[in-house]
């Protein structure tokens, strides 16, 4: 790979239930990353001087672990990923390479030359996940593709999604064939079959009120 190109990244959706996540900072920007750990799963972390209110009610709920105090290079130690969110460069370097040293994953935010990972802007709907990133360069276009990707894939997803994953388990375990199986499916997901769910559900609705 030539001096100065970034490899190209690989997109994965990565399972954190059970995984050791610390995160150093609880600033404004650390709490948006952190809101975006608490569903996972992940054992979260937090370390910082001071910490917002939410991070603080996040640590009283016990969601996450709050200690307030300064990051030593320790606190590395069994975590799987790290995500840096302070001011300091001097900080965030030392966290970068310590973390490389020990093999954790780390982001230090806004800074793409000191990731193995970055946040993507997400459409969520449900179990349907659309990510969207720039590997760092322009966090604004990712945001603003996000937005017309919420316009274009709307609520209903969520519950279409939810009905495909019920049929496919419906369909593998049924005596068709398996091209069968396959062609099926693949009439299931099309637009056509989406809209005439929509279209139902709005039925539904109407006929409810």
């Amino acid at each position: 790979m030539p001096k100065g190109i970034m490899p190209r990244l690989f997109p994965i959706f990565l399972k954190l239930a059970g995984r050791r996540v610390l995160v150093v900072g609880a600033g404004k920007v650390a709490e948006c990353k952190i809101a975006g750990l608490l569903d996972t799963g992940a054992a979260i972390k937090v370390v910082a001087l001071r910490a917002t209110e939410a991070v603080r009610e996040w640590a009283h709920s016990g969601l996450i672990e709050l200690e307030q105090r300064a990051f030593v290079t320790d606190d590395l130690r069994d975590h799987f990923l790290v995500v840096a969110a302070v001011s300091s460069p001097i900080l965030n370097e030392l966290i970068f390479s310590e973390a490389q040293r020990r093999g954790v994953l780390c982001n230090v935010v806004d800074v793409p030359e000191e990731c193995d990972f970055f946040y993507p802007a997400v459409v969520q709907r449900g179990d349907l996940q659309i990510a969207i990133s720039t590997s760092g360069q322009c966090p604004s276009l990712a945001q603003r593709l996000r937005q017309q990707l919420e316009k274009q894939f709307g609520p209903a997803y969520a519950e279409w999604v939810a009905e495909l994953g019920a049929t496919r388990r419906e369909v593998l375990k049924s005596s068709l064939t398996p091209e069968q199986k396959r062609e099926l499916l693949k009439s299931l997901a099309s637009r056509a079959a989406f809209e005439a769910v929509v279209a139902g559900q709005t039925l539904a609705k109407g006929d409810a009120a």
